[in-house]
């Protein structure tokens, strides 16, 4: 094989390998060796059919897998010999003129990895944000435990409705006189005063009692998501089914009993333990900005733009899906577009951080095991259906940027506590509330940095602060700002063939006086569906519902 190097700029690589016609031939005749005795011809005894025979019979199919078994070495042995370290998979084409039979010339680009420079860890130094799991915590989470579980008993009939009641109704809903798409539903649970319903509407229900028929006037707010309903006026006709009052919960071994616990102090038990690990993962969380953040300020070197690119392109997915719960979602994709070079930068960071991790760790041993790879792979392998799960695995265990894409968060998260050991950690003992202040007041565009599902929830990107644009509303509902935050949202993981990447979510901003969107129409405009989940890894099975 020859090979001819036709680019070497910058991280970018470009070799043209030539494949004589006479290695391709050999490879045929050592593979006519070994499948001849195995092939089965009439007038011929097992084993003895001639080779020149098969090959007549075999000889393009044998010649094409031979083709691309020499293209696959060699494009081995290119990276072998010149030592070249990839930052994705190499692009690889074969010349358009190629027949069979003929030398092969193929083209081979490729980014690969920068030196990174040795990462200076001797002098890291981070604060330890601890909070206590004290009784008041404890018995904070005990009630809102306890409002959770709130029981409803059926009022008397003759009893009117009040502020903070349950009211069961059907509805539907016109716009002059004519119902509209989306305002018809049925057994429609509302608790009163909750403002899960657009102004106006809850007021009107107060009053009623079991069995009554109300027709009630409202007006859709003009920034109103259905642009044909904004800023008109409605009836809803109402035909309430029951009315509920709320019963007391009474924290006590009855409430742990109707749980499957057996008795209060089990109750406790789970949530405290439960409290101290939210509590951890904040105290986690903290430092681990404050470490990223350190790396970053120390460390600056090119970064591949292939690897650049896609991390961007996880981003503005993620980005515009989001964009599409936005009341006007042109408007957000414009703010997005105006907001773009800070993606990028965002992007840059995490890719050149990711690079820093994977070099500390190389340096320093830091290892996942094959059972902690098993582990992740089953863990990902339960979110198909029985019939995809052996497929799933399959793909994996073969599809090596499919693994590095279960590997890297885990990797990532081994490597920061490596570093956490050498770090110079001093403690400081805060309140919940002053914890979560100081990890808010990092979401400012100054620095940025792989999804973890458990983690990097909380990670920064430190994205760009702009005004939140209201999410889509139902027919007739609208919730408060607290109602509205959305769970934030990992960027979709990416894999990289020879490094770990470290990455820390865009975060979505919190939104004023917003509403869900649209439910099916025949349920109650209340509940908002969960995105479907998204494949791991390109090609593999479609996940189970």
């Amino acid at each position: 094989m020859q090979t001819v190097e036709t680019l070497n700029e910058g991280l970018k690589r470009a070799y043209t390998l030539k494949i004589t016609a006479k290695d391709i031939d050999s490879k045929v005749d050592a593979e006519l060796k070994r499948v001849a005795p195995q092939v089965r011809m009439p007038g011929f005894r097992p084993g003895k059919v001639p080779a020149n025979l098969v090959r007549k019979m075999h000889g393009p199919a044998l010649m094409q897998d031979a083709l691309n078994s020499s293209i696959q070495e060699g494009v081995q042995t290119l990276l072998a010999e010149q030592k070249l370290r990839p930052a994705i998979q190499p692009s690889v084409s074969l010349d358009d003129g190629y027949e069979l039979g003929q030398d092969a010339e193929v083209k081979v680009e490729l980014e690969v990895l920068p030196d990174v420079p040795t990462p200076s860890i001797e002098h890291l130094k981070l604060e330890r944000l601890t909070v206590p799991a004290d009784e008041a915590a404890l018995q904070e989470q005990l009630q809102k435990f306890a409002d959770q579980q709130k029981r409803w008993d059926d009022a008397k009939a003759t009893y009117k409705a009040k502020t903070g009641d349950l009211v069961v109704m059907d509805f539907v809903g016109k716009v002059d006189g004519v119902a509209f798409d989306g305002g018809t539903g049925t057994d429609m649970s509302v608790e009163l005063g909750s403002g899960r319903l657009i102004p106006g509407f809850e007021d009107q229900v107060v009053g009623v009692k079991t069995g009554d028929e109300r027709q009630i006037e409202v007006t859709f707010p003009a920034d109103y998501q259905a642009k044909d309903l904004a800023d008109k006026a409605a009836t809803f006709d109402l035909t309430i089914k029951a009315v509920k009052t709320a019963g007391e919960t009474k924290i006590d071994d009855e409430l742990a009993v109707s749980l499957g616990l057996k008795d209060l102090d089990q109750l406790k038990e789970l949530l405290k333990g439960q409290i101290e690990q939210e509590l951890n993962q904040l105290t986690r969380t903290h430092m681990k900005r404050k470490l990223l953040d350190q790396l970053a300020e120390g460390h600056d070197f090119p970064v591949p733009p292939s690897m650049v690119e896609a991390e961007f392109a996880q981003i503005w997915q993620q980005l515009e899906h989001e964009a599409t719960h936005e009341a006007d979602p042109e408007a957000a994709i414009a703010e997005m577009e105006a907001e773009r070079a800070d993606y990028q930068a965002i992007a840059e960071r995490r890719v050149r951080l990711g690079l820093l991790l994977s070099e500390i760790g190389q340096a320093n041993g830091v290892e996942v095991s094959q059972q902690e790879m098993n582990r992740l792979i089953a863990q990902a392998a339960s979110q198909y259906g029985p019939e995809d799960r052996t497929r799933f695995i399959e793909y994996v265990r073969s599809e090596p940027m499919a693994a590095a894409q279960l590997r890297a968060p885990l990797y990532e998260d081994k490597v920061v506590d490596w570093l956490f050991e050498k770090a110079d950690i001093s403690d400081r003992e805060v309140t919940r509330e002053a914890l979560e202040e100081a990890i808010e007041s990092e979401d400012g565009f100054a620095s940025g940095t792989h999804h973890h599902d458990h983690d990097h929830d909380h990670d920064h990107d430190h994205k760009p602060k702009k005004k939140a644009a209201a999410k889509q509303a139902e027919p007739v509902e609208e919730v408060s700002a607290e109602e509205a935050k959305p769970a934030k949202k990992a960027a979709a993981k990416k894999a990289e063939p020879a490094a770990e990447t470290a990455e820390e979510p865009v975060k979505k901003p919190a939104t004023k006086k917003v509403a869900k969107p649209a439910a099916d129409a025949e349920e109650a405009p209340v509940e908002e569906a969960a995105p479907a989940k998204k494949p791991a890894a390109k090609k593999a099975p479609a996940k189970k519902d």
